[in-house]
């Protein structure tokens, strides 16, 4: 190593040095890193009070430790993460924020009233904020509390107040629902405190439930609970006129609507009425003194017995009976007192607005749109029913309007369509011929019949052409030579044409195309017998029904357009019996 540095110049051992000191570094780092990931937490989101707890409980047991979090959490190693769960628990830690009534466990006898009054306090807001830490929403949680001040004097004394600071969860919220269970937990708990003296809020400064003024819901400026309240009575009787008019308008032909003035002020009525007519003994005293027999008096003595005494004893006293009676009399009265309860409706009032019939009457131009309003027993009818589901009381100031006017979705009702006027009435013989386009429903005779006459028809009308076209183009084709056929042609179905003469002479030219013109003729006219026996073998039954008439006008019609589709329509058909 020696030769080694001694060969290195100055900036290869500065290089070397730096990179050894690099590595040292790096390792150090990783072994740390490695080390501090070993670290897992023990608890987290625990209050500051325990967090001390604990961190003294691990002191004591020497166990390193970490505190990220500003102090809310705790991470241990995690070899003995389990153990020192367990003897924190036997120790009873955490105990989730303030001590509770714990604080009583040991006995202080040195302790004054005054402390022992502050630790009642102490350990009845613990308790209050661990009942309040167990809501789902809520993460943490204070509770100060305001015990009432006692005092002899009515005007002095001071009742209970409470304040709650909740955090909430992220993401979480308290509906006025929740706000208002918080309310009357806090208010069970301590005596003489009453739910509305207490304050919610959260830790951004938001006020969610604040204490109501003294004196019930009447202020100056309407209450939110007030106004739930006016808005829910307003509902109910809606919903009760809604539920009785509507069978008989129907759900779209009224509308109804209802203002209430409700009284919040809530007191308290006392009433003394005196009954002259009546009388009845109070009290009664009654004195008696009674007297009784003479008795001697005088002064005792041996002067008294002497046979000339020397003075005489006076004459006995009596008792005198004396008799005296007091009697009380107070005429009846009657006491009473009525607790006005708050909320009561002072006044109402109702408005009703019903739609107008509708009705369409002919006239020149098409259909006018007539407007016909209620009757006025219906109307009457409908004010009583309304006065009789909503309490109507005339003597309160209670107010019912009925209207009758046309809605915009009645005057936006299109008119009706054009009727078709009725067809004439039919033979009582004949069946009915509706238009082409209607429907029409006949009975399984006559369609079967009208079915088979129109094929015929159809059939016949194409054959005819179908021969009409085949003779034309026969006669417009040249006449073949006489030395190229042997024979003619025999026609369909026909017996055979017998084979002309021979004729190789020049003179026999026009005596042989005279002879093929006859034969022609003949084929031609033998032809149409066979077509008319094969027409006759038919026995069609005459169609006398004017349906069938007005089915073979319409296939006439429909040949005469489409000549080219019904030939093609009888050539298959004519097919098809050739092949059958």
């Amino acid at each position: 190593m020696k030769k080694l540095l001694a060969h290195l110049s100055i900036r290869q051992r500065i290089v070397i040095a730096a990179a050894a000191l690099l590595a040292a570094g790096l390792l150090y780092g990783l072994v740390r890193q490695q080390r501090e990931a070993d670290f897992k937490p023990l608890f987290t989101g625990v209050a500051p009070e325990d967090a001390a707890a604990i961190v003294q409980k691990l002191k004591e047991s020497g166990v390193e430790y970490r505190l990220p979090d500003n102090g809310t959490a705790v991470l241990v190693p995690s070899g003995r993460l389990a153990e020192l769960r367990l003897s924190l628990a036997a120790a009873g830690l955490p105990k989730s924020g303030r001590m509770g009534f714990e604080l009583f466990d040991k006995t202080s006898l040195g302790a004054s009233e005054f402390t022992e009054h502050i630790n009642y306090r102490r350990a009845l807001e613990g308790e209050l904020e661990r009942s309040v830490m167990s809501l789902s929403a809520v993460e943490q949680a204070r509770v100060h509390l305001t015990f009432p001040k006692d005092s002899v004097f009515v005007e002095e004394k001071e009742p209970a107040k409470a304040s709650v600071l909740v955090k909430l969860r992220p993401g979480a919220a308290l509906s006025p629902a929740n706000v208002q269970a918080i309310n009357h937990l806090v208010a069970s708990a301590v005596e003489g405190l009453s739910p509305d003296a207490v304050s919610v809020l959260d830790m951004n400064g938001n006020l969610l439930g604040r204490p109501k003024p003294t004196g019930g819901l009447d202020g100056p400026e309407p209450s939110e609970a007030s106004l739930d309240y006016r808005h829910k009575v307003e509902a109910d009787l809606l919903a009760k006129i809604n539920s009785t008019l509507e069978p008989l308008l129907g759900a779209n032909k009224f509308r109804a609507g209802v203002s209430v003035d409700c009284d919040f002020s809530g007191a308290e009525q006392s009433e003394e009425v005196f009954d002259p007519t009546h009388s009845v003994m109070v009290s009664s005293q009654r004195t008696e003194d009674v007297s009784g027999a003479a008795t001697a008096s005088g002064v005792p003595g041996t002067a008294s017995t002497l046979p000339r005494p020397t003075s005489r004893p006076s004459a006995g006293s009596k008792n005198v009976s004396r008799l005296s009676e007091n009697i009380t009399y107070q005429t009846s009265r009657t006491v009473k007192k009525t607790r006005l309860p708050a909320g009561s409706v002072r006044k109402m009032s109702v408005a009703v607005l019903v739609d107008n019939d509708l009705s369409w009457e002919r006239d020149h131009a098409g259909y006018r749109r007539v407007l016909t309003p209620p009757a006025p027993e219906k109307l009457k009818a409908i004010r009583d029913l309304v006065a009789g589901v909503t309490g109507f009381n005339a003597d309160r100031g209670d107010q019912i309007m009925i209207e009758s006017l046309p809605f915009e979705s009645t005057l936006a009702i299109e008119p009706p369509l054009p009727e078709v006027p009725p067809a004439a009435p039919a033979a009582p013989n004949a069946h009915p011929v509706p238009p082409l386009g209607f429907k029409w429903n006949p009975d399984r005779r006559t369609l079967w019949t009208g079915s088979v006459a129109a094929a015929l028809l159809l059939a016949l009308a194409i054959t005819g052409v179908w021969l009409r076209r085949r003779r034309s183009v026969r006669h417009a084709a040249p006449p073949p030579a006489v030395s190229a056929p042997a024979e003619l042609a025999p026609p369909a179905g026909g017996p055979p044409v017998p084979p002309l003469p021979p004729g190789p002479t020049a003179p026999a030219k026009a005596s042989l195309e005279e002879q093929l013109q006859s034969k022609l003729a003949e084929r031609d006219a033998l032809q149409q017998k066979l077509d008319s026996q094969a027409l006759s073998s038919l026995k069609l039954a005459p169609v006398i029904t004017k349906t069938a008439e007005v089915l073979a006008k319409h296939l006439r019609e429909k040949i005469a357009k489409e000549p080219d589709v019904s030939a093609q329509i009888l050539r298959a058909w004519i097919r098809e019996e050739e092949e059958s």
